[in-house]
C-alpha cells in the first residue's frame, strides 16, 4: 500500500509551502527533490513503506511529472529504492550506521569550522547570522522540513568557506543519509527552538574568534544527530 505521507512538523506546514518558499531559485524538479531529501532526513518518510508519485504530487500541489523526475534523481543518489509500477521506498538504517555517520561528520566538520575562526569576513559572518536566524525561525514555526533545509544551508555554507568542495559534497551526502526521528516530538515540546539557537551561538563564537568554544559547540551540536534529534538520550 502506498504511504500516506504529509510533509510538515508540529506547526502543520505542508509540502506546498516548502516549495513556495523555494520557487525562483531552482527548478520544480529540484525543489521536490530537496523537499523529499529533507523529509527523509526528518524521518517523515518511513522505512519499508511504499510511496507513490501521484499521491506525493497531490500533497505537493504539482503534477506527477516533477515528482517522478525527483524520485529518479534520489534513486541515482542511492537514497531511495524504486518499486516497479508502485513507487519508491527507503530502507531503515541501523544504529551502527547512524553512529558511523555521526562520527564521520565530527571528524570532517569540526576541524574545518574551527579553522574558520579569525578568517571570516564581516559580510560572511552577517550572511551566516541570517542563515542561523532562518533556522530558528523554522523551528519556531514547527516546520520540520524547513528546519532541515535551513540547517543544511547554514552548515554547508560554513563548510564552503574552507574551500574544499569535495568535503562539502561528502558532508551533504552524509546528512542526506541521516534519520532524525525525534524532530517532530522535539518541535511539539518547543525544544527544537533551543537546539536551533545553537546556530546563532556558533556565529557569536566565530565572531568573537573563540576557537575552543567553536569546537565544543560543534561537537555538542553534532551529537544531537544521535541524541535528541534521533529520539535518543545524549551523553
Amino acid at each position: 500500500m502506498a504511504g500516506d505521507w504529509q510533509v510538515g512538523g508540529a506547526g502543520g506546514s505542508g509540502a506546498g509551502l516548502a516549495l513556495v518558499a523555494l520557487q525562483g531559485r531552482q527548478s520544480l524538479r529540484e525543489e521536490v527533490a530537496q523537499a523529499l531529501r529533507a523529509a527523509i532526513v526528518a524521518g517523515q518518510i518511513k522505512p519499508d513503506t511504499i510511496y507513490s508519485a501521484p499521491t506525493l504530487a497531490t500533497q505537493f500541489g504539482v503534477s506527477p511529472t516533477p515528482v517522478r523526475e525527483a524520485i529518479l534523481d534520489l534513486a541515482k543518489e542511492g537514497l531511495i529504492t524504486i518499486v516497479k509500477n508502485k513507487g519508491f521506498r527507503i530502507r531503515a538504517l541501523s544504529d551502527r550506521e547512524l553512529d558511523e555517520i555521526t562520527e564521520m561528520r565530527e571528524l570532517l566538520e569540526i576541524p574545518v569550522v574551527a579553522d574558520q575562526v579569525g578568517r571570516l569576513a564581516p559580510e560572511q559572518l552577517a550572511h551566516l547570522r541570517a542563515l542561523a536566524e532562518a533556522v530558528v525561525d523554522a523551528a519556531s514555526r514547527g516546520d520540520i522540513v524547513g528546519y532541515i533545509e535551513a540547517d543544511a544551508e547554514f552548515h554547508l555554507t560554513l563548510l564552503r568557506a574552507g574551500g574544499n568542495l569535495r568535503l562539502v559534497d561528502t558532508v551533504a551526502d552524509l546528512r542526506n543519509r541521516t534519520r532524525l526521528y525525534g524532530l517532530d516530538a522535539l518541535a511539539g515540546s518547543g525544544g527544537l527552538v533551543g537546539s536551533a539557537e545553537e546556530h546563532v551561538d556558533l556565529v557569536d563564537l566565530l565572531t568573537a574568534e573563540d576557537r575552543q568554544g567553536v569546537v565544543d559547540l560543534m561537537r555538542r551540536h553534532l551529537r544531537h544527530v544521535r541524541g535528541i534529534w534521533a529520539a535518543r538520550p545524549e551523553r
